[in-house]
């Protein structure tokens, strides 16, 4: 396996990105993988690596670049209220818009790697990551293949422009896994997108897990270990059928 530290361009600057290289027949599948609020950091980085052991071309950006390089908060910050008031204003300054730019940006990289099979791409976000999987699958239909949206968070909102409401654009097949009690995304939000993807006739899957938002983790307070595997068996699972056949 190869892994590398690199710049992409973007309408905004120059993002860095991790990229990690599986060793065996090209071209291959690829994962874009989205971070949680928390940030760029060696956590996301070792699960980047987890998934490229499965034979995928990895690619994981930095989407705090335009406040600076390798901006993260540490995990602690979960439970100190005035941290996470920062983080939010932080993630609050990320619009869909200027999220899908530098996803744009990635799936344009990605596509012109001699290593890639640019037929077969899936995205994976964790918490903010999660909410902008799912807008790339509505955004980007026929570039991604499959998308998984792990304790995501906004959207279902009451927002007219509530993500959810352009589900009908997506046609990648799509995985959410659900937190335990959780505010950014609750029980009846999830019942919300399960009615509309249904009567879209989306192909999906929606999971509750008996774990708090940032479960799936490690380096979080409330990472659940046997939950995590659980998601990772789950995720596995689906960019196996959908990107590897």
């Amino acid at each position: 396996m190869q892994t590398q530290e690199i710049d992409v361009a973007t309408p905004d600057g120059v993002m860095s990105a991790y990229e990690v290289l599986p060793d065996g027949a090209v071209p291959r599948p690829a994962i874009l993988f989205l971070m949680d609020g928390l940030g760029y950091r060696p956590a996301l980085k070792a699960m980047a690596e987890r998934l490229a052991s499965h034979g995928y071309h990895v690619l994981l950006p930095d989407l705090y670049y335009r406040v600076g390089k390798h901006v993260h908060f540490e995990p602690i910050v979960m439970v100190q209220p005035e941290k996470m008031a920062e983080m939010r204003k932080l993630i609050g300054n990320l619009t869909p818009d200027v999220l899908q730019s530098d996803v744009a940006a990635c799936l344009n990289l990605l596509a012109s790697r001699p290593t890639v099979d640019p037929s077969r791409i899936g995205a994976v976000g964790y918490c903010m990551g999660g909410r902008n999987a799912f807008i790339a699958a509505t955004r980007f239909p026929d570039r991604l293949r499959a998308t998984a949206s792990i304790h995501p968070g906004g959207i279902v909102t009451a927002d007219p422009a509530s993500p959810h409401l352009s589900a009908g654009s997506a046609s990648a097949r799509m995985y959410f896994a659900i937190a335990k009690d959780d505010i950014f995304f609750t029980s009846e939000q999830a019942d919300t997108l399960g009615r509309t993807l249904s009567s879209l006739g989306k192909r999906h899957q929606i999971d509750h897990y008996d774990a708090r938002h940032g479960w799936a983790i490690s380096d979080t307070p409330v990472y659940n270990a046997p939950e995590a595997e659980r998601h990772w068996n789950a995720i596995v699972a689906l960019f196996a059928e959908e990107l590897r056949a």
